[in-house]
């Protein structure tokens, strides 16, 4: 998503990171050096991201009474040295600190340590990627003071739609598949991606339906399982191929998701997906509008009930009129924050 946005129509002025593969135009880079002096300068302080707080007192001092907006990805933490620094600068008032969210569940940890306790007074806002997070939130910490916007991922949609009647046709044929019911998991192989739980139901289902297929994208495990096909990692620009052959989409997590966006991708290539009832995954899926919620997703029975369901009908397979979710949509809404945080500021 950030690869695109910075493609695209941006507000981003700087960027500090250490040395990245790509160096997008029209942005100044603050690179931060894994030199000795630097690995020294860590130790004696007794913090690793010493070297992004000092990017930012340069940026700072190079631009004395500017308007900043200070974009945090998946780090509260550091958010304390930042507002530190703001507060000993004189130029708190000048800047907006945003904290982008990428998982679900809050952080315990800032319960529990008197460090953190007042961390959310020093964020002026927090993106989340649901409104279930937001709600997570706010009902997990007696204090939450930080403004909240949400904005849920984006994807490419002209990537990942729906296939023509052709296509589907045309990548069945590649893979053998014509006439089968076919089934896709597409995760990286561990165990909080219900992989393995998947594998037992499908000898179960795959015993009563030898017409089922399940395809497994992104794992390949040594082992012969009737009715499964391990298709191991493929590049991501060939993954649209596998959920336009597939109909549909199982999701098996057993940990609270952010926002997936291999659920997102499946859904907008046309399969019916069934999906673990937690994290941001509901409202990923409208609570059971796009597809089916599994309550327990810990139990493998209700994982097999459901497929049994789709194969013998049971469960009418959700057709999209439109496309959710997409890219330019997110590109518009982090803009939108930008903006509104400036005009705060002012």
């Amino acid at each position: 998503m950030y690869k695109n946005y910075l493609e695209g129509k941006h507000h981003i002025d700087y960027i500090i990171c250490e040395k990245p593969e790509r160096q997008f135009p029209g942005i100044n880079y603050k690179i931060v050096q894994n030199t000795l002096m630097m690995k020294i300068r860590r130790r004696l302080l007794r913090y690793y991201r010493i070297g992004y707080i000092d990017a930012l007192q340069q940026i700072l001092n190079e631009n004395k009474n500017e308007k900043f907006v200070i974009q945090v990805v998946d780090n509260f933490k550091i958010t304390l040295r930042i507002d530190k620094l703001l507060c000993e600068m004189n130029v708190r008032q000048n800047c907006s600190i945003q904290v982008f969210y990428h998982g679900f569940a809050p952080f315990d940890q800032f319960i529990h340590s008197d460090k953190y306790l007042n961390i959310f007074e020093k964020i002026d806002e927090v993106i989340l990627l649901t409104n279930d997070s937001y709600k997570a939130y706010k009902d997990y910490y007696l204090s939450f003071p930080s403004k909240v916007s949400v904005l849920h991922n984006g994807i490419d949609t002209e990537k990942f739609c729906l296939p023509t009647k052709e296509v589907k046709e045309l990548y069945r044929k590649e893979l053998g598949l014509n006439g089968k019911n076919v089934f896709i998991w597409c995760s990286q192989d561990r165990p909080k991606k219900g992989l393995g739980m998947i594998l037992n139901v499908w000898k179960r289902v795959h015993a009563n339906n030898t017409n089922a297929v399940l395809l497994v994208v992104g794992a390949k495990r040594e082992t012969t399982i009737n009715g499964v096909v391990f298709i191991g990692r493929v590049p991501n620009d060939e993954l649209p191929k596998y959920y336009q052959t597939a109909d549909c989409y199982l999701f098996p997590t057993l940990c609270q998701e952010g926002f997936p966006l291999s659920l997102t991708e499946a859904l907008n290539c046309g399969c019916y997906c069934i999906a673990s009832n937690q994290g941001g995954v509901p409202e990923v899926l409208q609570y059971g509008k796009y597809g089916k919620l599994i309550r327990n997703p810990n139990y493998a029975k209700e994982w097999e009930r459901a497929i049994s369901d789709y194969l013998s009908g049971n469960e009418m397979p959700i057709r999209m009129t439109e496309q959710v979710y997409k890219f330019e949509d997110w590109r518009i809404g982090m803009n939108a924050i930008i903006n509104e945080a400036i005009t705060e500021l002012s």
